[in-house]
């Protein structure tokens, strides 16, 4: 307990500090181990499409108060929310990507970033690029076309029929990797130049 909750001498982390081939040498080997790591178990690739989602304010509520526009913005995109990962939307791209289920989507496989109005980004990640590629641009236009049909149901769609939802981005797409070789690397740098730094301390402070 003692050496977990003594401080170090001033000398021993003045000198730690002042080691630069320690520095230099750990964060080599580190990033070393983890360009290693990223060549053994890579991550998966992640495609991303873009569906256009315009909720035309200026027609939905033309003489209303920043306020009410404001909780009209977030109440409709949850409801949009809820959409793209309904079961209509991913049943629609299960039936696309057979090998893939809706449990698996919603278990991390898929991924939603949107801003209240503009592109929302829809991710796929997946091991092989040519399935990610195919459940991004899949999932984006069954969203689209779940919005279209709900807002031309009226009110018993519940959506706002002003709403648009138009796929802007998917046909083309480029998948990457979800993490880049530069983050593996800067992690496992970072991780073994700390756990060798309290290494050198506990062992100097024992001494």
């Amino acid at each position: 307990m003692n050496i977990i909750l003594a401080p170090a001498e001033a000398d021993d982390i003045i000198g730690l500090l002042r080691a630069w081939r320690f520095w230099l040498i750990g964060g080599l080997l580190g990033a070393l181990l983890g360009a290693a790591i990223y060549a053994a178990a890579p991550p998966p690739y992640r495609a991303r499409a873009t569906v256009i989602v315009d909720f035309r304010l200026e027609q939905a509520w033309p003489q209303n108060t920043d306020r009410e526009q404001f909780y009209y913005l977030e109440r409709e995109a949850r409801k949009l929310v809820e959409i793209a990962m309904s079961d209509a939307t991913l049943g629609a791209v299960a039936e696309a990507v057979p090998e893939v289920t809706p449990q698996h989507m919603r278990a991390g496989m898929l991924r939603l970033s949107q801003p209240a109005s503009g592109g929302w980004h829809f991710f796929a990640d997946n091991a092989d690029p040519d399935t990610a590629v195919l459940l991004a641009g899949t999932w984006a236009r069954a969203f689209s076309d779940e919005v279209t049909r709900q807002v031309a149901a009226g009110p018993a769609g519940g959506l706002e029929r002003f709403i648009t939802a138009d796929v802007a981005q998917a046909g083309t797409i480029v998948p990457e990797r979800a993490q880049s070789l530069g983050v593996y690397m800067l992690v496992a740098a970072g991780v073994v130049l700390s756990l060798s730094a309290l290494i050198i301390l506990l062992v100097r402070f024992r001494r």
